[in-house]
């Protein structure tokens, strides 16, 4: 069976997500930066509503993948939170200046992840490393369970090609997430392409909020007019279409 985490912007989308099949949910916060780690309080509600993994994204900025010793500092007490919390996993993504895998430190966020019996994905940063092959066997040195990537691409449909070779190359030694772009309607082909095994998405829509007053001298009228939710059917049909496209 192919399994679908859906990347979940808040606890609202991680019900959806829940409700509709997925396996597992990633919890992040500001998906317009890329993600950064949630809020305490959206950890611990997320844990105690969701039966299904969860996973919970360790990057405490926006920005590029190049840590100081605050920034890692941030990231180690935020994965022990995480361990205290109950949670299934952790995602993270360490490089160095010159595009190469930080094996040491992220091998050390590994070796904390495992204090809790909590499973590592590294994630997108994978995707601005210098080498996409070599940087497969740098990330299964530093012990992480999978890789989210797009194959190097702004999507995984564009980056089917380098997926493929990656999943063949990292056999079963390490799982390849495919994600970015990824919708209930172009999976199967991507499933087809590929032969993955775990798919990863969002599957949000816009929904529009219950407000009756807007201040529409305020340039961001238009953001506080929408929230952005994860679509239930999406997800549904998303799961639907992988696993017939893999039989």
């Amino acid at each position: 069976m192919i399994l679908l985490e859906v990347c979940s912007n808040s606890v609202h989308s991680a019900l959806s997500a829940q409700e509709a099949g997925a396996y597992r949910v990633e919890l992040c916060n500001n998906l317009s930066e890329g993600g950064t780690t949630p809020s305490p309080g959206q950890i611990k509600l997320a844990r105690r509503l969701l039966n299904i993994k969860l996973n919970v994204l360790i990057r405490p900025r926006g920005g590029d993948f190049l840590y100081d010793d605050l920034d890692f500092d941030i990231m180690k007490e935020d994965i022990r939170m995480c361990g205290q919390i109950g949670c299934d996993g952790v995602v993270v993504g360490i490089l160095h200046a010159d595009g190469n895998i930080d094996i040491d430190r992220t091998r050390s966020l590994v070796e904390i992840a495992r204090e809790y019996n909590m499973s590592v994905t590294f994630h997108r940063a994978f995707d601005h490393c210098k080498d996409l092959f070599s940087g497969l066997e740098d990330v299964i040195r530093t012990g992480c369970d999978r890789i989210l990537t797009s194959g190097g691409k702004n999507s995984a449909l564009l980056g089917a090609e380098t997926l493929r070779r990656l999943i063949e190359q990292a056999g079963s030694r390490i799982i390849i997430l495919p994600g970015a772009g990824i919708n209930d309607k172009n999976i199967a082909d991507l499933v087809r392409v590929t032969g993955l095994s775990e798919f990863h998405g969002s599957f949000s829509e816009v929904f529009p909020n219950e407000m009756k007053y807007f201040n529409l001298e305020m340039s961001d009228v238009d953001e506080y007019k929408k929230r952005v939710y994860t679509n239930k059917d999406k997800v549904k049909n998303a799961i639907k279409n992988a696993n017939e496209a893999s039989t």
